[in-house]
């Protein structure tokens, strides 16, 4: 399996980000990937909720989900889409953080509403309240692939186990991590997050990011970590992109998943306990 993975410096401006992501995804087909997965937020990074107001669209005349979808077609590979942020009906007026695997025809294969929401304050200069602007999802998504069933999540998500867990004793052998992590919170847990959620699960954990210093026409420039990555179900990093934008390519045999499970069968191997 030839899997590509996107790293991106997506700005706040989606019509501008968006030529730019076409020629990444061309280039990981170019290149003979079948599975080409870009990071979370492809469409727009922005730390401004009024000018996300402004840019952002629903998801049925949102640009860059149609285009990645022709995309699709045209290349003839799967897509996931990390993730996309989307205008909702909801009564608060949040947005949807929500991912996309796109087919080979173009069609929309699954979706998946990011679950955790980043709730944080990482410093006094830095703190984080996705909430704010975003409705949590509320349902886990399996998605079936021709090399094996996909496990769907996004970012802040890899910091609870038990979705994983679940997602892999569902039958996932891959389990997708788009990002847009913080440069002080990836440089000190990215890595080790998804190499325990690979180990944990059996699963190949494929996760594209977004990377630098991201030009923003409305507020302050948000910057995140890169380093996407594709880990292997026994936690051997198999691809490590580093913090320039562009295209990683990497071979993958997903039977690695049926062997690492064979040799230590923790998924199947749960006890129930009295206590806290």
């Amino acid at each position: 399996m030839r899997v590509g993975l996107i790293q991106s410096n997506v700005t706040d401006d989606p019509a501008a980000s968006l030529p730019v992501m076409l020629d990444l995804v061309a280039e990981a087909a170019a290149r003979g990937a079948k599975f080409i997965a870009t990071p979370e937020v492809s469409n727009c990074v922005s730390a401004s909720r009024s000018h996300q107001r402004k840019v952002l669209l629903p998801e049925a005349r949102d640009q860059t989900l149609a285009a990645l979808r022709a995309a699709a077609a045209q290349h003839g590979a799967w897509i996931l889409i990390g993730s996309l942020a989307l205008r909702t009906a909801d009564p608060e007026g949040r947005f949807a953080n929500r991912s996309f695997l796109i087919d080979p025809e173009g069609r929309i294969a699954a979706r998946y509403d990011k679950i955790h929401m980043f709730d944080v304050t990482v410093s006094e200069t830095e703190t984080y309240r996705e909430s704010a602007g975003y409705r949590p999802g509320t349902r886990a998504t399996l998605a079936e692939t021709p090399w094996g069933k996909l496990g769907m999540t996004i970012c802040y998500d890899v910091r609870f186990p038990a979705l994983y867990r679940r997602l892999a004793q569902g039958g996932a052998v891959f389990l997708s991590v788009p990002a847009a992590f913080s440069p002080e919170t990836g440089a000190a847990h990215w890595e080790i997050l998804l190499r325990a959620r690979a180990i944990e699960t059996g699963c190949f954990v494929l996760a594209p990011a977004q990377t630098g210093t991201h030009a923003a026409t409305s507020g302050r420039a948000r910057r995140t970590h890169g380093h996407s990555m594709i880990v292997a179900p026994w936690g051997e990093v198999v691809l490590d992109a580093g913090t320039e934008p562009g295209v990683y390519i990497a071979e993958i045999d997903p039977e690695e998943a049926a062997r690492a499970r064979a040799r230590v069968p923790s998924l199947g191997a749960d006890r129930h306990w009295d206590g806290p």
